[in-house]
C-alpha cells in the first residue's frame, strides 16, 4: 500500500514539475524577502537537508548498497551512485514546485489560508521537526563513539539534543539568525569537505575516478523514480514530507530567477557539494580508511550545525504561520516553549510512535487537495501569474 502512495506521489509530482516549467517557462518568481542567488541556495541547501546527510553514508547506506546479495535491486549500479541517487539531482525537483507554487500561486488563492489546511501543514512542520531531532538521537552514538559503547543511548545524547533544539529556536527569532548560518554551516561544509579529502591523502586523480561512479545514477535514472526497495521508499516519503514546508520557507528568498533557471538552480547547484561530499566518503569506504577522532568530532560538529539549520528554518515557518511570534509571546517563551515541546516529541519519533511515512502520505493529501482546489475553484487566478509573493488583497 506504501509503495503504491508513494509512487503515486512521486510521479504527480514529477507531472505538476514538467507542467509548471512549461507553462510558466520565463516567470520571473520574486519573494518577500529576495536574496542574492547564493544566499538563496545556502538557505535551501542546510535546510532542505538534515543531520542524515552526515552520519548515513559511511556507517549504514554504502554497507548496504553494496551487499547485492541481502538486496539485488541495488545492483542496479554502485553504492555512491545510489547514494546521490537518493539524495541528489532529481528529488530536488519536489522543492522546486513546492518553491514555484508559494511565490506564484499561493498569495493568489490562499490555499494554506484555509483553517483546516493550515492546521495540517504545521501539524506536518511540528512532526518533520521532531524527525529530525530523533535522527540525532538515534545515531550520535555511532558517530560520537568516543562516548559510550558506540550503540547505546546514553543521558547525555539527550542533552545534546535538547540543547541543539534551545539553540535552533533562539536562531528562529529573527531571519538574520537564519540567513547568517545558513551561509556559515554551507562553508563549513565545504571545508568538512576538504578536510575530510586531505584526511583520506585523496589525489585528484583518485578523487575524479572515484566520483566518476556518479555517471551511475545518471545512466539509470528512470530506476530512481519509483522505490526500488523499501530503505528507498522510506527516503521518497522522507523527501515528500519535507517538500511542502521548505517550498514554503525558501519561496520568500527567491530573488527574481526566471521560472527555468529556478529549477535549473535546484537540480544542479545542491547536487555539486552533495556529489562532492559522497564521492570522498566514498573512498573512505572503498579504501577502508577509519574515521576515528577528529574525522567523527568533525562530521559530528557539522552534523550538529546542520540540525540546528533544519530546525530554525521550520521553527520560524510554524511560528509565522501560527502567529506564534516573540512579538506576541516574548523572546524567553517563545524559545523555551518550542524547544521543549519539539524534545519531547522527539522522543515520541525515538519510540516509534510517530513515522516519516505517515507524514509523507498526508502531504501527498495535502498535495491532492490542493489541485482540486486549484481545478475547482481557483483557475481564474491562475491565468496571469506575476510570480510575485508579496499577498494579494481580496
Amino acid at each position: 500500500m506504501l509503495t503504491t502512495i508513494i509512487s503515486f506521489g512521486v510521479i504527480l509530482a514529477f507531472a505538476l514539475v514538467a507542467f509548471c516549467t512549461i507553462r510558466w517557462w520565463n516567470l520571473t518568481l520574486t519573494g518577500v524577502t529576495p536574496m542574492p542567488l547564493y544566499v538563496f541556495i545556502a538557505i535551501l541547501f542546510t535546510s532542505g537537508l538534515d543531520v542524515g546527510l552526515i552520519m548515513f553514508p559511511l556507517a549504514f547506506d554504502f554497507p548496504l548498497y553494496a551487499d547485492t546479495v541481502a538486496e539485488p535491486a541495488y545492483g542496479v549500479t554502485n553504492p555512491l551512485a545510489l547514494e546521490f541517487g537518493f539524495w541528489g539531482f532529481l528529488i530536488w525537483a519536489f522543492y522546486f514546485l513546492t518553491t514555484f507554487y508559494f511565490c506564484a500561486i499561493e498569495p493568489r488563492v490562499k490555499f494554506f489560508e484555509i483553517p483546516a489546511v493550515k492546521i495540517l501543514n504545521n501539524v506536518v512542520i511540528i512532526a518533520t521537526c521532531a524527525f529530525t531531532g530523533a535522527l540525532f538521537i538515534n545515531y550520535m552514538p555511532y558517530y560520537i563513539i568516543e562516548v559510550g559503547d558506540g550503540e547505546t543511548i546514553l543521558p547525555v545524547f539527550y542533552l545534546i539534543c535538547f540543547l541543539v533544539i534551545l539553540i535552533a529556536s533562539f536562531s528562529s527569532t529573527d531571519l538574520k539568525f537564519v540567513r547568517v548560518l545558513s551561509v556559515s554551516s554551507t562553508g563549513l561544509f565545504l571545508c568538512l569537505i576538504g578536510y575530510m579529502w586531505y584526511n583520506a591523502g585523496m589525489s585528484l586523480g583518485d578523487f575524479t575516478r572515484t566520483a566518476s561512479n556518479i555517471g551511475g545514477y545518471f545512466g539509470n535514472i528512470e530506476e530512481f523514480i519509483t522505490p526500488m526497495t523499501a530503505y528507498h521508499e522510506f527516503y521518497l516519503f522522507w523527501w515528500f514530507a519535507w517538500s511542502i514546508m521548505i517550498g514554503q520557507f525558501v519561496a520568500r528568498f527567491v530573488g527574481g530567477l526566471k521560472t527555468w533557471q529556478l529549477l535549473a538552480a535546484l537540480l544542479i547547484f545542491p547536487s555539486i557539494p552533495l556529489g562532492m561530499w559522497f564521492s570522498v566518503l566514498y573512498f573512505y569506504f572503498l579504501n577502508d580508511i577509519g574515521t576515528d577522532g577528529l574525522p567523527n568530532w568533525a562530521m559530528t560538529i557539522v552534523g550538529i550545525v546542520f540540525v540546528i539549520n533544519s530546525f530554525d528554518s521550520l521553527i520560524r515557518l510554524y511560528t509565522d504561520n501560527l502567529n506564534l511570534t516573540t512579538e506576541r509571546f516574548g523572546t524567553v517563551s517563545y524559545v523555551f516553549a518550542n524547544a521543549i515541546g519539539l524534545f519531547v516529541l522527539s522522543l515520541l519519533f525515538t519510540w516509534d510512535f510517530l513515522k516519516i511515512e505517515w507524514i509523507g502520505t498526508v502531504v501527498i493529501g495535502i498535495y491532492l487537495l490542493a489541485l482540486n482546489y486549484l481545478f475547482f475553484l481557483k483557475r481564474k487566478q491562475l491565468t496571469k501569474l506575476t510570480g510575485d509573493a508579496r499577498p494579494i488583497a481580496e
